[in-house]
Parts: structure tokens; sequence; C-alpha cells
């Protein structure tokens, strides 16, 4: 089952990436350029950091029990 919507975004994705020939810093250079023509503030935030876990091995898992 075709989903209408979808099909409408991957057109419009790929007639975009057309335009610039494939090449993603060319599309990233137009985007960034119609953000700072928007005049909207944007916000960057900084990435979550994941907390590391501890590994154990089965040896210590099975000694400590």
């Amino acid at each position: 089952m075709k989903d209408p919507i979808l099909a409408e975004i991957r057109q419009i994705r790929e007639a975009y990436a057309k335009r610039f020939n494939y090449d993603v810093h060319a599309m990233l250079r137009d985007l960034k350029e119609q953000q700072i023509k928007s005049g909207r503030k944007t916000v960057s935030l900084p990435p979550k950091r994941i907390k590391p876990v501890e590994q154990t091995t089965y040896a210590t898992k099975t000694a400590s029990t």
C-alpha cells in the first residue's frame, strides 16, 4: 500500500537533491541560507551524553554470587 503523503515527500526530496546535483554540501549551504533569510530564531541544543554502563564479565558475575 502506497502512502500518498510519503510519496509526495520523497518526490520533493528527490527534486531538491537533483537541483544541487546530489551534493550534500551544496544542499546544506542552501538550507543555512534559507534559515538566515527566514529571520526565525533557531536553537541548537547540546548533544545528550549517554552515561557509561559498568561492564562486567561472566567470570566476575559468578565469582561475586
